[in-house]
């Protein structure tokens, strides 16, 4: 199995605190709290190297410059008409479509550009941490906020990642001018998390309301 450089650190981290918790169950005599530290190092280790996994994906064949790949591992939770509310990627005021995915603890957690471009837009904001399937968490909560276009076609799409209840850590490669390509990882929110992906109206939606989508692969709309 793959695991994500995004996530060394953490795995690190509960790789020495299971080691301490390994030392500490061998000075204890109570045998229920011996199994009960050995199996809380099991399940942390266990579960921390299932959450990192940073399995390979491929462009679908047949891919086309104007579709929009998923950036991210979830559910859909939100597809909906909104207006724009900030001056950003888009203009303010602006009718768009918006396409929410919502990430639970066991899906890969690796984000992926979804389109070929260049990033002309990218801001980080500190925020609250609402549950990430709560609608306020699209505004309130601590998300990072990106936009890439492609001169060549003129596709634009502005994209959030939104830290939930559990998610305390967002991780980013891109930087505004960089070139980003459709399909390639590009950073991830750790421990439960919400994608927002907003569109111009007229584009053509291709996923539906509860559908499961695959990160790099899932083709969500043609733009």
């Amino acid at each position: 199995m793959k695991f994500t450089r995004y996530g060394k650190d953490v795995i690190l981290k509960v790789f020495i605190l299971g080691l301490v918790l390994t030392v500490l169950s061998l000075f204890i005599d109570n045998i229920i709290v011996k199994f009960l530290f050995t199996g809380i190092t099991i399940f942390l280790w266990l579960f921390t190297l299932y959450f990192f996994r940073d399995p390979d994906r491929s462009l679908p064949n047949g891919y086309k410059e104007n579709q929009l790949i998923s950036p991210a591992d979830g559910k859909i939770v939100v597809i909906e008409d909104v207006i724009n509310k900030e001056d950003n990627l888009f203009k303010k005021d602006e009718p768009l479509k918006q396409i929410s995915i919502f990430l639970s603890p066991l899906n890969v957690h690796v984000n992926r550009n979804p389109i070929n471009g260049k990033v002309t837009y990218l801001k980080y904001i500190e925020g609250d941490y609402l549950v990430a399937f709560d609608h306020k968490s699209s505004e309130r909560n601590e998300r990072t906020e990106i936009g890439i276009e492609n001169p060549e076609n003129g596709c634009k799409v502005f994209f959030k990642q939104i830290a939930g209840f559990v998610a305390r850590r967002i991780v980013y490669d891109l930087k505004v001018g960089c070139t980003a390509t459709a399909g390639d990882r590009f950073g991830m929110i750790k421990f439960g998390s919400r994608v927002d992906i907003l569109i111009k109206r007229d584009s053509k939606i291709l996923v539906e309301m509860d559908q499961i989508v695959i990160g790099g692969e899932t083709i969500i709309a043609e733009l």
